[in-house]
């Protein structure tokens, strides 16, 4: 009776064993454990902000070119993939989920309906097709191909709209992204094309559930909100408040706007270096 018992045992473990070897559908994944920090990860709430407490604000507008070496974690990957997304993918994709809202201005006063993102985020063109009939007479007919990947490639520059602010409370001088432009390369135009403004205080949540490729260690891969909050991003200022309401290429052009820009940076900074010098 016992010899039975121990049998019947041990049929039952190697049939259990073999059903737990054997993988379903479902069961592979693509890497050697589970990531659980990125999706996890929550962003960091700003801190209160009295109005009393602002003693200096400076409003700048920015401009990332995607063609800089340090912006190609934003940049890429330019196909849809698994376990990557590239900036603006993030964006297309919590937008047509209605989790984002897109206008059309850079004051949030426009949003934008789903059916004109989606004309934004395809590019239709159409091709002649050449066919011939039975008696042997040439046939054109134009087909037209929509295709929803080609922007991603097209994505050349984005805007960000910042506040530089001192807060006397803390002593300390801080900077707030306010809002994020997205600009797509017209060929035809060779110039930007503005295609729509995202608040980013609304965003911050998604952004800090995305990884970016990190070149020296992928276990160590930082989130799209660890990138804007630490500023490790390349950028050149193309605006700054002022009476005229003026961009910086409307009176500097070339080099001469470069050196404009650097010089709106270095007095943000040496205003508040010029704050602690006695």
């Amino acid at each position: 009776m016992k010899k039975l018992f121990f049998a019947i045992l041990t049929v039952l473990s190697l049939t259990s064993f073999g059903q737990q070897g054997v993988f379903q559908p479902g069961d592979y994944r693509d890497g050697i454990y589970d990531k659980e920090n990125a999706v996890n990860r929550r962003f960091i709430p700003y801190t209160h902000l009295r109005e009393g407490d602002v003693t200096w604000e400076k409003r700048v507008w920015r401009e990332i070119d995607m063609r800089e070496k340090i912006n190609q974690s934003l940049y890429y990957p330019l196909d849809i993939t698994s376990g990557r997304i590239s900036f603006f993918q993030l964006l297309a994709k919590y937008i047509l989920q209605d989790q984002i809202i897109a206008f059309a201005d850079e004051e949030f006063q426009i949003p934008l309906e789903k059916m004109a993102i989606r004309d934004k985020l395809k590019k239709c063109d159409s091709t002649d097709q050449t066919s011939y009939t039975p008696d042997g007479a040439e046939v054109v007919t134009k087909i037209f191909q929509c295709d929803s990947t080609s922007i991603f490639r097209n994505i050349r520059t984005y805007k960000l709209k910042e506040d530089w602010f001192f807060d006397k409370q803390k002593s300390v001088l801080e900077v707030r992204i306010i809002g994020v432009g997205v600009y797509t390369y017209d060929e035809d135009k060779e110039a930007p094309r503005e295609q729509f403004w995202v608040y980013f205080p609304a965003i911050r949540p998604f952004l800090a559930k995305h990884e970016v490729f990190n070149t020296k260690n992928d276990s160590e891969r930082r989130t799209f909100e660890d990138i804007f909050w630490k500023r490790q991003f390349a950028s050149n200022i193309t605006k700054e408040s002022n009476v005229y309401d003026r961009n910086i290429m409307e009176y500097s052009k070339g080099i001469d706007a470069l050196l404009e820009s650097d010089r709106i940076k270095g007095d943000i900074f040496r205003w508040e270096h010029d704050l602690w010098h006695f």
